[in-house]
């Protein structure tokens, strides 16, 4: 977990995506009225951290630029 705060830390973000990063943290803690949220195990999110870190290493990733075109487009 150390590793991906230094990494996130070393990212020159704009303050929009400092905050769309802060909200995707915190989307899990959040609940809408009563609708139940679901839930995500810590291992299962610390295998997803893992497995993008592994992706990022091995050159498997998308240009930075496709995939805010992706995002921009709402996935």
């Amino acid at each position: 977990m150390e590793s991906l705060w230094q990494y996130i830390q070393s990212l020159s973000l704009s303050e929009r995506n400092r905050e769309w990063l802060a909200d995707k943290l915190l989307e899990g803690t959040r609940k809408k009225g009563e609708e139940e949220t679901e839930r995500i195990g810590k291992e299962e999110i610390l295998a997803g951290i893992d497995a993008g870190l592994k992706e990022m290493k091995n050159g498997q990733t998308r240009p930075a630029r496709e995939l805010l075109k992706e995002l921009r487009n709402g996935l």
